[in-house]
């Protein structure tokens, strides 16, 4: 299996495709990031990659799977990354 891609490699290879600078790239994704933290809680998406949410998780009852001890799990807010259907399609392959 490959390995993933790294953030240096990312920062070459966009530089690389866009002839800009790799300073300026670096400063885009950057930003690109920040953008994204800032706006997660009212939807940021990345068109042809995916969207980023925040969820509420409900309250619920789990198990502590050392002794099976039922306990219970608050509920909370999680961030989820939701893949765009062109990205599935892209990697994946049509069904």
């Amino acid at each position: 299996m490959a390995k993933a891609i790294t953030k240096a490699e990312l920062i070459s290879r966009l530089a690389a495709k866009t002839e800009i600078s790799k300073k300026q790239v670096s400063g885009l994704l950057d930003e690109l990031t920040s953008i994204a933290y800032k706006e997660a809680k009212n939807g940021f998406t990345l068109p042809g990659l995916g969207k980023l949410v925040v969820v509420n998780r409900k309250a619920r009852m789990g198990r502590n799977p050392a002794t099976g001890e039922a306990i219970k799990i608050p509920a909370k807010r999680a961030l989820k990354f939701r893949v765009a259907k062109a990205a599935k399609d892209s990697v994946l392959g049509k069904k």
